[in-house]
């Protein structure tokens, strides 16, 4: 199957957070859904993901399995901070991923960084909820059962349409 690349997916996480949103992706369902229209996409388009992590099917969509660690790393290295934030009344407070470094870009081929540009210019504006909405209409996760792996060939049917 594919290796996780954490290389890769440490500077994901460091441009997600620089460029979503005032410099910050508020939300860990957000975060989850961007890396999951990362790798989809790109599989999609070329065959393989960018991080390489391995999506399970929860009730609000498709979830990473290394996000954590793998962020809780970048804060420990002074790199990201995660802080709790109110996102509105009647809300349970929002993680908050912030990047105190640029990503390192020279790790990712030029048409991964077209599709981190892509992911966050299509998907960056959008709430953690409208995201979960738009991840429960695919294919990938209709085709398997809640806590399953979401595989990641189940791309090929979507109907992306790429820029």
């Amino acid at each position: 199957m594919f290796k996780l690349n954490e290389e890769k997916y440490k500077n994901v996480i460091l441009f997600l957070a620089k460029n979503v949103g005032q410099g910050s992706v508020w939300g860990k369902k957000k975060m989850y859904k961007l890396l999951y229209f990362l790798d989809f996409d790109f599989f999609e388009k070329y065959e393989k993901p960018i991080t390489g992590d391995i999506y399970h099917k929860l009730q609000m969509g498709p979830a990473p399995s290394y996000l954590d660690p793998i962020a809780q790393e970048l804060v420990e290295n002074g790199l990201l901070t995660i802080s709790r934030g109110r996102s509105g009344l009647g809300y349970n407070d929002a993680y908050i991923y912030r990047a105190l470094k640029d990503p390192d870009l020279n790790v990712f081929d030029k048409e991964e960084v077209k599709m981190l540009q892509r992911v966050v210019k299509k998907y960056g504006d959008k709430t953690g909820t409208e995201l979960e909405n738009l991840t429960h209409k695919e294919a990938p996760y209709l085709a398997v059962d809640e806590g399953e792996e979401i595989p990641l060939e189940l791309a090929h049917y979507r109907v992306t349409v790429f820029d």
